[in-house]
């Protein structure tokens, strides 16, 4: 089915904003909580507690059967990690924490790869550079761009250090749906694909693999895992474009000032 753009008026893009700023405060008290030895399951209990705290919805718990609050990725898990008992994180891990939230009817959703006590450098290289390929996008997603734009700027970057791009899964539009037109790919052709305009909210997610691209579903029929089994990151932030320009209305400042890193958004 056809599936048209739903475009926001600014009464709708500042209850975006709201719904990012609880995502925002929910990433920083999880970030608080990683380290090795804490299970993944209290991570989803803080991360569940700080949404409804602030009077909000997990987004993701129950959406189409997912049976958490968080994506919780850890290692080769690229997303949609389910937190399960007996799951620890270790010295060296990495994790995706994906957090959704809705609020007054509209849905905050971004995410954020941490690391885990200490990472190889080869993967601190990873984290860093995925989140500068967000970086890079974000500064192409302005009306009259086009998705193919945000996803060759992804691509590009990250081709660079023969890195994997993963093409099964994508960003997306966002507002009243979690998930709305346009899908926002991390790989395409200059001036190709939907063209982004003023009204517009978007989340940009680069899912990028220390190796092959391939990647498999487990059985629970969400994991989604690299098929060599090498790590991948995960970044996203959530764009309204407005009449005034592009505003990334996610923010990771909260979660550095827990973690010690100074972010750009």
């Amino acid at each position: 089915m056809f599936r048209r753009v739903k475009y926001k008026t600014e009464s709708d893009f500042e209850k975006l904003r709201k719904s990012a700023q609880v995502v925002a405060v929910t990433l920083a008290e999880v970030a608080k909580c990683i380290k090795p030895g804490v299970p993944l399951t209290y991570l989803d209990q803080i991360g569940e507690e700080c949404i409804r705290d602030h009077h909000a919805v997990p987004s993701f718990k129950g959406y189409e059967g997912f049976p958490s609050a968080l994506c919780l990725s850890v290692n080769d898990v690229v997303v949609h990690g389910i937190p399960k008992a007996g799951d620890y994180l270790q010295d060296g891990d990495i994790i995706s924490v994906d957090c959704g939230a809705l609020l007054d009817g509209f849905h905050g959703d971004f995410a954020y790869t941490f690391a885990v006590g200490e990472v190889s450098e080869e993967v601190r290289l990873l984290m860093e550079r995925t989140k500068e390929s967000l970086y890079k996008a974000i500064d192409v997603a302005v009306a009259g761009k086009t998705v193919g734009d945000i996803g060759h700027t992804v691509e590009t970057y990250v081709g660079q250090f023969n890195y994997g791009v993963v093409r099964e899964l994508c960003g997306h539009g966002i507002g009243k749906d979690m998930h709305e037109r346009p899908d926002i790919p991390n790989y395409g052709k200059s001036g190709y694909g939907d063209r982004l305009q003023e009204g517009m909210c978007i989340c940009i997610e680069p899912m990028i693999t220390m190796g092959s691209r391939k990647i498999y579903m487990e059985n629970d029929g969400w994991t989604i895992r690299t098929q060599d089994h090498k790590p991948a990151a995960h970044y996203e932030h959530q764009l309204a474009i407005t009449s005034k320009g592009t505003e990334v209305i996610s923010s990771y400042k909260l979660l550095g000032e827990v973690i010690g890193t100074n972010e750009k958004y």
